[in-house]
């Protein structure tokens, strides 16, 4: 493909026998795919207006069939396109090996069981893939991972609204069709949210049902909540996939994460952390972060230290990691700062090795999308949406056409900034 730093060097030393260190820039995409000022760098010692130097190199750069447009703006811009064929060369070219030699461990999908996965979780689904695919190319050893939370208050909420359902009867669940099943785990944790938020007694029932989540030792909770539970990593694997994500290597759940989490934390008391009235405090207060904390007076661990426990998880089975990243909504990023701080403070040799991306929201033009209310859009619908367009348009509307189009949309936007649909 056309170097086009050397390509404008040569010509201006054709047309003018001057050196020029020639600058490229990305001009508003509209504009074409880089600029260059060299014109105005020639004007003073050329002494000629930089528009009429810009003609000229643009007209020389205009022979060049790898170049699909080449304009002139302003004073004596010169905007360059690149040509389609030019673009698909370009991916052709040996990759960078920057981080040859480096083991990077990424969580690609972090969709909590029991509730539907909907785009927002699709964002951070594609954003992560496209990150590990690019550390890739660049020569690292990446191994995609998953973590969801398989225990807590949102699986109470569920649970609920599942065994007032089932009413006893586990049968019951074999009713439901197979692609019904993301639709019914949205509609019943909206039904146990809703229930948590309006009645005091389901809210206690709740309390109970979620704690159970953590011990499963009632025999017709723990079958509900197996299949539950299995209906949820199915559907997301599946939408995963649907995505063109590369499949995850490893699945770590946050039922297993409290006890090594709790157990660091209790053995980095003082040194990291401060006990309070029985609680376990990080002064992320001093780090960009919060003050958290991530132990509770009740003795049982919190997201910190549950996210305190994975990264051991983590760090034990690829101890030779030399980049563990984790993509989440900017909403968590000070809580991130935090456990990242903490987990650096207790686990020295990771300094420096743990990044957490802050993406923006996927918000519907009403507002933000809510779980507990199931006002979202599943990746489901958004599929089928998509097969209608690219019909509409006279394509053929086949997953992997619907999936690059999707993660254009996605992709297309700067980290951190919202998605309106």
């Amino acid at each position: 493909m056309i170097d086009c730093v050397i390509t404008l060097k040569k010509i201006i030393d054709k047309l003018y026998q001057q050196q020029v260190d020639v600058q490229l820039t990305r001009p508003d995409p509209k504009f074409g795919d880089f600029a260059t000022n060299a014109a105005l760098q020639l004007a003073k010692p050329l002494g000629k207006n930089p528009r009429e130097i810009a003609e000229a190199i643009a007209d020389e750069l205009r022979g060049h069939e790898e170049l699909s447009e080449v304009s002139v703006a302003g004073p004596g811009f010169i905007n360059v396109k690149l040509s389609d064929q030019a673009v698909l060369e370009s991916l052709k070219v040996r990759p960078a090996t920057n981080r040859a030699g480096k083991t990077v461990v990424i969580e690609t999908n972090c969709s909590n069981p029991f509730k539907a996965m909907h785009i927002g979780h699709a964002l951070n689904v594609v954003l992560a893939d496209t990150m590990a695919n690019l550390l890739a190319v660049d020569g690292a050893s990446v191994h995609r991972v998953s973590y969801h939370g398989d225990v807590g208050t949102h699986v109470g909420k569920s649970m609920w609204a599942i065994l007032r359902e089932v009413d006893g009867d586990v049968s019951k669940l074999d009713a439901i069709p197979a692609d019904k099943r993301n639709e019914f785990m949205s509609r019943t944790y909206a039904e146990g949210a809703r229930a948590a938020k309006e009645s005091p007694e389901a809210r206690v029932k709740i309390d109970e049902l979620a704690k159970q989540s953590f011990v499963l030792d009632d025999p017709l909770y723990k079958q509900v909540y197996e299949i539950c539970k299995a209906w949820s990593f199915d559907e997301i694997d599946a939408n995963v996939a649907r995505l063109g994500n590369v499949p995850i290597e490893r699945r770590y759940v946050e039922s297993e994460t409290e006890v090594p989490g709790k157990a660091l934390i209790k053995e980095k008391t003082p040194e990291v952390f401060t006990k309070s009235d029985g609680a376990y405090i990080f002064k992320g207060s001093q780090y960009g972060a919060f003050d958290n904390v991530f132990i509770g007076s009740h003795g049982n661990g919190l997201y910190g230290a549950h996210d305190m426990g994975l990264i051991q998880l983590k760090h034990q089975d690829y101890p030779n990691l030399d980049l563990s990243i984790t993509v989440n909504g900017e909403e968590q990023a000070a809580y991130f700062r935090g456990v990242i701080a903490a987990s650096e403070l207790a686990i020295p040799e990771l300094k420096g090795k743990l990044f957490n991306y802050a993406t923006g929201l996927v918000k519907l033009t009403t507002g933000k999308m809510s779980s507990r209310t199931g006002e979202v859009i599943t990746i489901d619908w958004l599929f089928n949406e998509f097969k209608k367009a690219i019909k509409q348009a006279g394509g053929e509307p086949t997953d992997e056409v619907v999936a690059g189009a999707l993660r254009y949309q996605f992709l297309k936007v700067k980290i951190g900034s919202d998605v309106v649909f």
